[in-house]
């Protein structure tokens, strides 16, 4: 069986799962972008004045805290100069850092935002500009991108609440869906500020979530994040022959947790694969989701009632997410007789919001699965 993966052997500064987080943030702005602008001309959503200050204390207050930020844990890391157990992430999530040059990056940052404002500059302006929906994508991306990473914190510490109470500042890895209900909740905030009904917001975002879905997973697929399945030994049935090894049974050569055997001969920060080939659940969940990009995207202009493309998209998600789940290797929970994961039972949620939506919108309109005239 061929494990080796060259594409997860790259040094640990640039990490595969840090590049397709990027790639997936990327995709769904296009996205979303591009869903903004035809509703827009469709009349659906339309473009509003808002009084955008240029210069305040929010700016000043959220700049000091990069420079701390920057200054706390990148020195830290630059002065210890050694490859993290795991992946830059725990470093991330620890305690540990340069309170000097935190302090330090703090104070240059404050300083420059002084010097600057002196510089025949008020110290607050505000004007009234007009803004069309898709100019929002630039806070949408920082606000989502800022509330969904706390939700996959927070949600992957769920997962294993008693290891919480005794370390509560390691890293549990992060949870899809706590960033999928704090980004999406973040989204909505945002769009009914707006002006933008919660359902066509949520219709807007639908297919660009998926297509940021799919992509996250063939990171955590190419990085070995440890989202894989369970043990996989079966060889595969006659009609999937033409299968290669890795697909259908996988053992994550060179994963970036560093679980399992050594690899003889290698060199390098990651040198190990599992001992036991496993499910490659990650790359199913991804090439399904591509899948199921399309089907949406297909169909988003027969959809005439707001609120039925995002009751799809959470009956796919959900059925997608519940199904996957029992080949996975994730924590159970037994409430009302059923023994499911964390996710399955959030999966669970989805697929009855979107039975429930298309039962309730579905019916308000005659003919709502027309194409737009």
């Amino acid at each position: 069986m061929n494990n080796h993966n060259t594409l997860a052997f790259i040094p640990y500064i640039f990490h595969s799962f840090g590049v397709f987080m990027v790639l997936a943030f990327g995709g769904a702005y296009f996205i979303f972008q591009s869903e903004y602008k035809r509703k827009e001309a469709l009349g659906q959503i339309s473009a509003f004045h808002a009084q955008i200050l240029n210069h305040g204390p929010q700016r000043t207050i959220v700049g000091i805290l990069i420079g701390f930020l920057v200054g706390f844990k990148g020195a830290y890391f630059w002065e210890n100069s050694f490859p993290v157990a795991g992946g830059i992430m725990p470093l991330l999530f620890s305690a540990d850092g340069s309170v000097f040059w935190g302090v330090t990056g703090a104070v240059l940052v404050c300083a420059g935002t002084i010097l600057y404002q002196k510089m025949g500059r008020k110290k607050s302006e505000s004007s009234s500009v007009l803004v069309h929906p898709y100019q929002l994508m630039d806070t949408i991306l920082l606000y989502c991108g800022v509330f969904g990473f706390i939700g996959a914190i927070l949600f992957a510490k769920l997962d294993d609440p008693t290891g919480v109470m005794v370390h509560p500042f390691t890293y549990n890895g992060l949870s899809y869906y706590g960033a999928l209900i704090f980004g999406a909740l973040t989204f909505l905030v945002i769009n009914y500020r707006a002006g933008i009904r919660i359902l066509t917001a949520l219709d807007i975002g639908s297919p660009g979530m998926m297509l940021a879905y799919a992509i996250g997973r063939m990171g955590c697929h190419i990085s070995g994040d440890g989202d894989w399945g369970i043990v996989h030994l079966s060889r595969p049935p006659s009609w999937l022959s033409w299968l290669p090894d890795w697909a259908w049974a996988y053992r994550y050569p060179h994963n970036v947790l560093r679980q399992g055997i050594f690899i003889p001969g290698c060199q390098g920060n990651y040198c190990t694969m599992l001992l036991r080939p496993v499910y490659p659940t990650s790359l199913y969940e991804s090439l399904i989701c591509f899948l199921l990009f399309g089907i949406l995207w297909a169909i988003r202009r027969r959809l005439l009632t707001p609120g039925l493309l995002f009751c799809i998209y959470a009956l796919l998600n959900g059925s997608e997410r519940f199904l996957m789940e029992f080949i996975k290797i994730n924590p159970r929970y037994t409430f009302l007789g059923l023994s499911l994961s964390q996710a399955q039972w959030i999966a669970l949620g989805w697929i009855l919001a979107g039975f429930v939506g298309l039962g309730t919108w579905g019916r308000k309109r005659t003919g709502s699965v027309m194409l737009y005239k």
